[in-house]
């Protein structure tokens, strides 16, 4: 096997004729050089160099090799320059998958800091929903996932996505299977609140049991949203007549502005709704969802997207 180490005497070695003269040139003995040169004619297969008077010259095979020589030696000090600055932090890529209220309140503020601090770090944002995110993060097509799941109405994190009582408690042992091998980085727990119209009955409460809602129309919102608000529901002892379902948070505060229903919303996802028309409620019981940012153990040693997970900590802590 040929070394970079004994390309780099070898072509000293051409470039000075003779052993003394290139072992100066490198700051080594002529020792040193002699060894290196035999245990590279050795990986050759052929010799190298042939010694005429008081200098050395090139084989045919020494002339072919040194010629190879220049591109290998420049492309690994490329390489070598490429991953410094990658460890460095002064490049990087980090591909980042966030659902869309994340991606609106968690990321812009992550990487803005980021990219202060490292400027030569780039990052580029797609949104999915989990387990979608999850999904993508272990095909290889993102680096970080920004993800949540639900609390179970009866304590236990989960996905709530079943059909059924049976069906939800499989969602959940899949989902922590899912996530047993990933870097899980707790950002912060995100509060479920009520959203009424300004004239209903209870708009003024500041409290409300989700069970003084049961005959009230619903908007719900994103599919898995959705499956957790009957989950909830259903736990309170009802099932909730859902008149419109939307992916988009804005829609659903606009329905309920209008006066058409009410809705359950995470507080992330009103931090950038302007929810003209409603009024929030506390909920009671509380009910949250766990915000975590994901990524593989291999993944976390990477100093750009170990620098993004601290970033996206912050974000979250603020």
């Amino acid at each position: 096997m040929i070394e970079a180490r004994h390309l780099r005497v070898l072509r000293a070695v051409a470039a000075t004729g003779s052993f003394s003269a290139a072992a100066r040139t490198l700051g080594c003995t002529q020792p040193a050089v002699s060894q290196q040169m035999k245990a590279l004619e050795g990986s050759a297969g052929t010799p190298l160099l042939i010694r005429t008077g008081r200098e050395m010259r090139l084989t045919q095979a020494g002339e072919a090799l040194v010629r190879h020589a220049s591109g290998i030696l420049a492309g690994l000090t490329a390489a070598e320059e490429e991953v410094a600055a990658i460890a460095g932090l002064r490049a990087g890529r980090v591909r980042l998958v966030s659902f869309p209220s994340g991606s609106s309140t968690l990321v812009p503020t992550a990487l803005a800091a980021l990219r202060a601090a490292h400027p030569g770090t780039r990052v580029s944002l797609v949104d999915a929903e989990p387990p979608r995110s999850v999904e993508m993060l272990r095909d290889g097509d993102c680096d970080v996932a920004l993800a949540f799941r639900y609390a179970d109405p009866g304590g236990d994190a989960a996905p709530g996505a079943g059909a059924g009582a049976e069906g939800r408690a499989a969602d959940r042992a899949d989902q922590a299977d899912q996530w047993d091998d990933l870097v899980v980085r707790p950002l912060l727990a995100d509060r479920l609140v009520g959203l009424v119209p300004e004239g209903h009955r209870l708009a003024g409460a500041g409290t409300v049991a989700i069970g003084d809602l049961a005959d009230d129309p619903w908007i719900a919102g994103c599919p898995r949203c959705r499956r957790q608000l009957v989950d909830v529901c259903e736990s309170a002892g009802f099932t909730p007549r859902i008149d419109f379902a939307t992916d988009d948070y804005p829609a659903v505060a606009g329905l309920v502005g209008a006066g058409l229903g009410v809705a359950v919303l995470p507080e992330l996802a009103l931090e950038s709704v302007r929810a003209k028309g409603a009024v929030t409620v506390t909920l009671a019981p509380r009910v949250e969802r766990e915000i975590v940012a994901l990524t593989l153990p291999d993944l976390a040693q990477v100093p750009a997207v170990a620098a993004t997970l601290d970033q996206l900590t912050r974000a979250a802590a603020r």
